[in-house]
């Protein structure tokens, strides 16, 4: 019996992967660097199951129908490009690689390139759900070599997540990282949407002085809203989880955050784009400010904060709260699909923003009701810039601005951190800005190194440079960059 898929790597992601292929009818081979993880899979979870075991390479590319498909699930970076080169010589022409894990975009652009170049094909797909998703159904960002996709479309699929009407979480993104660019966009809205609501635990628990179990009840209540979603249901299951001694669990985890670097790479490729990230970028460095640990704990005895809460109704500032989590997470994706806009005309993708809000719909850890507003939205006009620019999006955001400015004043003024509600304000601000400050800034950068300018009575393109001291000379820089 030929196996439909070989599978590189068993640890949770793999074989939670491998186990939702067999239960959709597909055979798969599996292997493992560790070969005793092999046999305990195969005799253990997978007894009696249509997955074979391989204890080398050799016997993995044996057991599959041609073309061959070849999923790796290992740990991104150099274990991926070795993993390449140990397949490539049992190969044929046709066969298809495939990258699971969380890799940078570049790092799949290049290596769609290579295994081109041998005559192969090659997918990097974003995979996403954590390991009740690739159980279950996981949300899946596939790009690479376009050949490849009706070799896989219809296993893919079958195994992803599917949303109400049955569509698939699943759909071909574009051509070589295209797949794993959308599936970092994807974690960096996951970093901003987890800060976020942390933000808003916070400003409860300090600010409201309110207890685990009615921020339970809190967030129960939420999840009947617009903010029905993964993440507001786990955190409420969260604050009603009680450890062996009765005390709420999350009152005794330690503060201190990590991060796999996904969240990172968005913000350096917001960087290189010149997109706006903001939230994002306060998402992960907050992540680094909590690891400090140590050092936060001898500030705060450095600075003691007056002890006290808001002084307002419980039940109103709640509710502001929920407005102002609800527009912040507005802007988050705002930022994210500019982003992914941005990379399209730099890599030459052709992405589809609503098909990809359907994606992340189910499966995935982002996944909430508000993503299918989003598909609207580009359904409506597949060319919007902005979601802000959105009917519906700016009739929304325009009702939550007075709740979203009341809470972040009043964290603010009590000195509670909530650096994601408030960059996602000030950009807020800064886009429905029509003049900023930057005109100073354009005279700033004559003064002191000739960068030049534009001015408003000329037209765009055009540029100037004013001798400023009287002491310098006529020539100015000779690159202009926005």
């Amino acid at each position: 019996m030929k196996a439909d898929i070989g599978l590189i790597g068993l640890a949770v992601m793999g074989e939670n992967l491998v186990m939702n292929m067999e239960s959709k009818g597909f055979t798969a081979a599996v292997f493992n660097r560790t070969t005793a993880k092999v046999k305990s899979f195969v005799e253990g979870r997978a007894r009696d199951k249509n997955i074979i075991g391989a204890y080398s390479i050799e016997e993995l590319v044996g057991s599959l129908k041609k073309p061959r498909r070849i999923m790796m699930m290992v740990k991104a970076g150099a274990a991926v490009d070795e993993l390449i080169e140990t397949l490539l010589p049992h190969l044929e022409p046709g066969d298809i690689l495939i990258d699971g894990g969380n890799s940078h975009f570049t790092d799949t652009i290049r290596r769609t390139a290579y295994v081109e170049s041998k005559g192969f094909m090659y997918i990097g797909t974003g995979v996403s759900g954590g390991e009740e998703g690739a159980l279950k159904g996981p949300s899946m960002m596939p790009g690479g070599s376009p050949g490849a996709w009706p070799y896989v479309k219809d296993m893919f699929q079958a195994v992803c997540a599917k949303v109400e009407d049955g569509s698939p979480c699943c759909e071909w993104v574009g051509e070589n990282g295209a797949g794993h660019f959308v599936k970092m966009v994807h974690n960096g809205i996951e970093y901003g949407d987890m800060q976020l609501i942390c933000e808003a635990y916070q400003f409860m628990r300090d600010s409201l002085q309110m207890r685990a179990d009615e921020m339970h009840e809190v967030f129960k209540a939420w999840n009947e809203t617009e903010l029905d979603s993964y993440l507001i249901e786990i955190t409420g299951d969260i604050f009603a989880y009680k450890d062996v001694d009765g005390a709420p669990m999350v009152d005794k985890i330690l503060d201190a955050a990590g991060q796999k670097g996904t969240g990172k790479w968005a913000g350096i490729a917001a960087f290189e784009e010149g997109v706006p990230l903001t939230l994002i970028g306060e998402a992960v460095f907050a992540r680094c400010l909590s690891a400090m640990k140590e050092e936060r704990v001898a500030a705060a005895k450095a600075f003691p904060r007056a002890e006290g809460g808001i002084d307002y109704n419980r039940a109103e500032c709640i509710e502001q709260l929920r407005k102002a989590l609800y527009a912040s997470k507005i802007i988050s994706y705002a930022q994210g699909y500019t982003l992914m806009r941005a990379a399209a005309k730099t890599y030459g993708w052709n992405l589809n923003y609503g098909g990809i809000a359907l994606m992340w719909r189910g499966g995935c850890i982002i996944r909430s009701v508000f993503l299918s507003k989003i598909k609207e939205a580009y359904d409506r006009n597949p060319g919007l810039e902005n979601l802000l620019l959105d009917p519906y999006f700016g009739e929304v955001v325009k009702g939550l601005v007075p709740a979203w400015r009341r809470i972040v004043a009043e964290a603010v003024t009590h000195g509670i951190p909530m650096p994601a509600f408030s960059a996602a304000l000030a950009y807020f601000d800064g886009y429905t800005t029509e003049r900023l400050p930057a005109n100073l800034l354009q005279a700033q950068r004559d003064y002191f190194g000739a960068h030049t300018y534009e001015r408003l009575d000329a037209p765009r393109g055009q540029f100037f440079h004013t001798n400023w001291t009287g002491r310098g000379g006529s020539t100015a820089a000779s690159t202009y960059t926005i």
